[in-house]
């Protein structure tokens, strides 16, 4: 079995690397990617980790926005000391730093709850999310995170503050990474594209670079499948696919590379051989 799309607590998972590769181990999981939010952290943790008979992919996921909407941008096998690429590591964590600050300053113009004393707790924890729901909580201010993400952190609007795409692609190209658009229909919570977005922002990252295609992930139905694998074989597009796994955190399984039940095989997803063909060049 495989799965190319992971989180860890590096992010805003709930396993930690040995917990994750234990659950790796128990699901049949030989091949596989861990791909956080704007970190390596969790790649760096893991590949010293990870045993002989197990395949593991460096990956990470970047949250974008084109002139079409937002998209998360997937990069596999690059190298992470590559300047191109810690440039946008950089550049991404003081997005993140800028959002944490428009959300906290949303929260005092809106409800009149001062945060700036929590700031540092924020910036430094992967699922800053979570935890400023778990002192919004501790406040007294919601019964529970799900309710203070609701009410306080959802309705703060933050789109403008992401990464363009085009930098994204850029950077993992420029550090021999292979960049894939995640989940292209839209995630879990997020509204699907109809096929004049999807085209449009098809053709914008295509021209950026994007060498594949999230064809396959836990949400999708056999006819988006379908359809995305049509647009990949059309454009010369590989072929990529993951669960979009965060552990206890969200019910996905590991290896759910669909929502029909299919088995997704190893040579399905033509990104592997590619990303072979070159650890051996």
């Amino acid at each position: 079995m495989i799965d190319l799309h992971i989180h860890t607590c590096a992010s805003d998972g709930t396993d930690d690397t040995r917990s994750l590769l234990e659950r790796l181990r128990q699901a049949g999981i030989k091949t596989f990617a861990v791909s956080d939010h704007d970190t390596v952290d969790g790649i760096s943790s893991i590949e010293p980790l990870v045993p002989e008979d197990m395949m593991f992919i460096r990956g990470i996921e970047f949250g974008c926005i084109t002139e079409v909407r937002n998209c998360h941008i997937l990069g596999y096998g690059f190298t992470p000391v590559a300047k191109a690429f810690v440039r946008i590591l950089e550049k991404a964590c003081q997005k993140k730093q800028e959002v944490i600050h428009r959300h906290i300053g949303f929260i005092a113009s809106q409800y009149g709850i001062k945060l700036e004393e929590e700031l540092i707790q924020l910036y430094g924890n992967g699922d800053w999310k979570q935890r400023l729901g778990e002192i919004l909580v501790s406040m007294g201010k919601a019964d529970d995170i799900k309710m203070a993400i609701e009410k306080y952190i959802k309705p703060c609007q933050t789109n403008d503050i992401r990464l363009d795409a085009r930098e994204a692609i850029e950077a993992i190209l420029a550090a021999g990474g292979i960049p894939v658009w995640a989940h292209p229909y839209g995630g879990y919570g997020k509204r699907d594209m109809d096929d004049d977005e999807f085209n449009k922002q098809l053709h914008i990252l295509m021209d950026a670079g994007l060498q594949g295609l999230e064809c396959y992930y836990s949400a999708f139905d056999q006819e988006q499948v379908e359809k995305l694998l049509a647009k990949a074989q059309k454009h010369k597009l590989l072929v990529s696919g993951g669960s979009d796994y965060h552990g206890d955190r969200k019910n996905i399984q590991l290896g759910t590379l669909n929502a029909y039940g299919k088995i997704v095989t190893e040579e399905e997803l033509t990104i592997v051989d590619a990303l072979k063909q070159r650890q051996n060049r």
